[in-house]
């Protein structure tokens, strides 16, 4: 199946804007799409196969004509292709664009958001849990573009008492949770996220070679 282009788009997205009573024309001056309707203001919608930068340059640039601005791309196809497409569309709410999808096979128009002003809610649970990281960890370990490769708090008190059984030997939670002044001790090692650690007995856990090898890296 060939790449679709933007000329694939352009019936589907008229045809559902004349039935929205919508008078439509493309290409007129820079915009790809433009439909009047008595009383409103233009109608515009910037056509492309895909998302990118330049579609949305493109869409901003359409808003010193007019409020009313969408973008319009072939629909997603899979799932990593809608969670893309569903970021796009989160971009675009914030830029106040308009999002319209076209299924190529037959032509339906599905409107994913309206052009307007946009208020992002805040999270206190998403805010309580970055000034939680902040707070915890110990120092500053990590490097911009780290690829991945985080050092968070959860991984330094990890280390913390993977390096006390290390040095001790196996210890019941509560002890390990004092001598390190990781509360959490007996939940982390229970939960073993990094196969570090191992229950000897009932309440007593201690290090795997996994842990050993870890603390040597």
């Amino acid at each position: 199946m060939s790449k679709p282009s933007e000329t694939d788009l352009y019936a589907p997205v008229k045809s559902w804007l004349e039935q929205a009573g919508y008078e439509v024309k493309s290409e007129v001056g820079p915009a790809d799409v433009v439909a009047l309707r008595a009383g409103q203001p233009p109608l515009i919608v910037e056509l492309k196969a895909g998302f990118s930068l330049t579609l949305l340059q493109q869409a901003v640039a359409r808003q010193a004509i007019s409020d009313l601005v969408y973008v319009a791309v072939p629909r997603w196809s899979g799932k990593s292709g809608w969670r893309a497409f569903k970021g796009n569309v989160g971009l675009c709410k914030r830029l106040g664009v308009g999002v319209l999808s076209v299924r190529l096979k037959d032509g339906f128009v599905q409107v994913h958001t309206d052009p307007g002003p946009f208020q992002p809610r805040k999270s206190k649970v998403k805010s309580a849990r970055l000034l939680s990281e902040f707070t915890r960890r110990d120092g500053d370990p990590n490097t911009g573009g780290t690829n991945g490769k985080v050092v968070t708090a959860y991984r330094q008190d990890a280390e913390r008492l993977a390096a006390c059984l290390a040095k001790e030997g196996p210890m019941k939670g509560a002890a390990l949770a004092k001598a390190t002044g990781v509360k959490t001790a007996t939940r982390m090692m229970a939960i073993n996220h990094y196969g570090w650690f191992e229950r000897v007995e009932r309440g007593v856990y201690g290090l795997t070679p996994e842990g050993r090898s870890a603390l040597k890296d």
